[in-house]
């Protein structure tokens, strides 16, 4: 493997679709066999020919390593249109899952999603278990006082002082306020 082929491979390993890294694959194999075969035709540059024979024979391998060469560019092009429709679904795919997620809702589903908001999706953690766990115990401060509170007043209000004060309270609002009824 080359060390281009090798860098794209490692570039690519942290991102990008499954089909991406495929054609990655494809065309370090295609350049692999296309550097193959050149080094070969190099090879018989470097052969030394002494008759007709040997030069037809030299011709007969040059040829058959181009046709391997075109080979491989044709079957690269080839498995390149099959990529290029896999990608496609692979985005499409990736496309629709990003739409469903943004698509408008119903309002069953909003109502869904407000309750799971309010109550959490463990039941001890929602916002509604909070305000409530609240309320009660406001509610327990609450009655606390107000039992603490009528316990005083009744006490308050058994002694016999109070009682004779609030009689005469009641009395002196009698006579204060008579109502007037004077003819002119």
């Amino acid at each position: 493997m080359d060390t281009k082929a090798a860098g794209l491979r490692l570039f690519n390993d942290y991102n990008g679709l499954k089909s991406t890294r495929d054609r990655l694959d494809r065309q370090s194999k295609r350049d692999n066999k296309i550097a193959f075969y050149e080094h070969q035709k190099e090879n018989l540059k470097n052969m030394k020919t002494d008759s007709l024979e040997d030069i037809s024979r030299k011709l007969e391998f040059l040829q058959r390593y181009d046709d391997a060469i075109v080979a491989a560019k044709d079957e690269y092009n080839h498995s390149q249109m099959f990529h290029v429709m896999d990608e496609a679904m692979e985005r499409a795919e990736k496309i629709a899952e990003q739409a469903e997620k943004y698509a408008p809702k119903t309002p069953e589903e909003r109502r869904e999603e407000m309750i799971e908001e309010a109550t959490g999706v463990d039941k001890n953690e929602g916002i509604l278990s909070e305000v409530m766990d609240e309320l009660s115990e406001i509610t327990e401060r609450m009655s606390e006082e107000i039992v603490e509170n009528a316990e005083e007043i009744t006490e308050e209000l058994s002694t016999p002082e109070t009682m004779v004060q609030a009689d005469k309270a009641e009395m002196n609002a009698k006579h204060k306020y008579r109502s007037i009824d004077y003819r002119i």
